[in-house]
């Protein structure tokens, strides 16, 4: 669910206090007040954290809507160029603010305004970019990008209820004791209402709290359409370096963010997830049921009581809490590839829950879920093992199988190429010390600052993208570690590489 990963719980840092478009603004206690739901807001045990705003406007569903406003957005944008030009001619000052013409302070507020109007692809790009850690965007990009991901509008109620409708028919208030027509959050493709299932229709045979998540209208169609208009800001003015390969980063998104406007697909892998040969015999984990008339574009699933693990939740994990969490989720993902070859790929820290009262990590988004073939994951292993033994012939050899390199590359991306893969590699080796500390000041710290200062060397001697299924792979594995810095904890990342790893078969 990326952003709206809200789509079963009270996650405190994706919880907004919305406003609506008439009278007095309701408040999220409110909100819980007028359904019996607990407040999005409040944490179990835990401090709840700041909340943000939110503001109902219609989504702009048509093809000749949206272009209308990005054209329109486009106008504007030129507008602030032509007045930021006449300013730097005809001052005397020599402080002309950011080198672009169009990235300035006034363009960045009518990007940022604009896209959060829009939602869909464009807003669904601006999160998936504000959320890697990698610095290969010029500053004012990653400026517009953050803005964005703290932003979203939701539906006016007209518009909540004509999708309702198409999705579950005329009469689908039956199904639900109550539901909650101002939603608790809004993201990039959709907005999540807090409702109660009737007895009759609830699959555990008693009224059940859930979370409902409904599409924007017509977004799955608007996708090619609106990646082009952004691609076209993107690159104005040359700002962003060719070694991002931007052509197939977005292609990469377009076909992602389908499968991610599919939500029989989301609700279908939340079910293998909770599969006893997944993680439904996993006590470490919970993943919420999915209701069986959910469908393609509204999403009903189980409430969790878990609270997200981003945000100022951390400041009052204890230390035992902050490694649990960091020492689950690295885990997941190498079982994710390793062992099922299916990875739920958004690493945003508001998908993952932690339930104090039973000690689970809650995992509430799997429209990002990607498969990949066992010749790709026999590949990967290989490469990551090679960096893990430090073997450079054996990195360039699987990385050339994979896709990462050409063979044409000088010595300097090649080196860099390794050098990269081997620090990636740190916290698996067999000589590095045990439980790994991340967080600041720590040896990772130090790792992730290397990894960056071989980056605009990497986007600069670059031949090829990287493989596509990587895109996905590399931003949940990161985030991974990410999330454990933030958390500042310490695993033993050795073990749960030598237990995932060692039962591995090759073709």
């Amino acid at each position: 669910m990326s952003r709206e990963a809200d789509a079963t719980v009270r996650k405190p840092e994706q919880v907004h206090e919305v406003q609506p478009e008439h009278t007095a603004s309701p408040s999220v206690g409110d909100v819980a007040a007028s359904t019996g739901m607990p407040d999005p807001g409040e944490s179990i045990l835990l401090d709840r954290p700041k909340s943000r705003n939110l503001q109902a406007s219609k989504v702009p569903s048509s093809r000749i809507g949206r272009l209308f406003h990005y054209g329109g957005l486009a106008a504007s944008l030129g507008y602030g160029a032509a007045s930021e030009l006449i300013r730097r001619t005809t001052s005397s000052s020599d402080d002309h603010g950011p080198s672009s013409l169009m990235l300035t302070e006034g363009n960045i507020k009518r990007l940022v305004s604009k896209l959060t109007q829009m939602r869909g692809a464009a807003l669904k790009l601006g999160q998936f970019m504000s959320i890697q850690d990698s610095h290969v965007l010029p500053p004012e990009i990653e400026d517009i990008f953050r803005r964005v991901q703290d932003s979203a509008h939701y539906m006016p109620d007209w518009q909540m209820e004509q999708v309702m409708q198409e999705a579950l028919g005329p009469s689908w208030m039956d199904n639900f004791e109550s539901f909650d027509r101002l939603p608790f959050a809004a993201a990039s493709i959709g907005q999540v209402h807090s409702a109660v299932l009737k007895a009759t229709v609830s699959p555990t045979g008693v009224p059940a709290r859930v979370a409902v998540k409904v599409q924007f209208p017509n977004i799955v169609n608007s996708i090619n359409s609106d990646l082009g208009y952004v691609k076209m800001l993107l690159t104005a003015g040359k700002l962003l370096p060719r070694g991002l390969f931007l052509d197939r980063t977005i292609q990469v998104m377009k076909d992602e963010l389908k499968d991610e406007c599919d939500y029989t697909r989301e609700a279908a892998f939340a079910r293998r997830f909770g599969q006893q040969d997944h993680l439904g015999g996993d006590p470490r984990f919970k993943v919420p049921w999915v209701w069986e008339k959910s469908t393609e574009r509204v999403l009903v699933m189980e409430h969790v009581e878990g609270v997200s693990v981003g945000g100022s939740v951390i400041d009052r994990l204890s230390q035992r809490d902050r490694d649990d969490i960091a020492a689950r989720v690295i885990d997941l993902c190498l079982r994710e590839l390793f062992v099922f070859r299916v990875m739920q790929t958004d690493p945003n820290w508001t998908n993952f829950l932690w339930n104090p009262r039973t000690r689970k990590v809650e995992l509430v988004d799997f429209g990002a879920t990607r498969e990949y073939s066992k010749e790709f994951i026999d590949n990967w292993l290989r490469l990551l093992s090679a960096a893990v033994a430090e073997d450079r012939d054996a990195c360039i050899e699987w990385s050339l199988k994979l896709g990462y390199l050409t063979g044409e590359e000088n010595e300097v991306m090649l080196d860099a190429h390794v050098k990269s893969m081997v620090l990636l590699g740190t916290p698996f080796k067999a000589s590095t010390p045990q439980p790994f500390k991340f967080g600041p000041g720590s040896t990772w710290t130090d790792i992730t600052a290397q990894i960056r200062a071989q980056i605009p060397v990497m986007l600069q001697h670059r031949l090829t993208p990287p493989p596509r299924e990587t895109y996905s792979l590399n931003r949940k594995l990161s985030g991974a570690f990410l999330l454990a810095s933030r958390l500042n904890a310490s695993v033993d990342c050795r073990s749960l590489w030598t237990n995932v790893v060692k039962g591995y078969r090759f073709d």
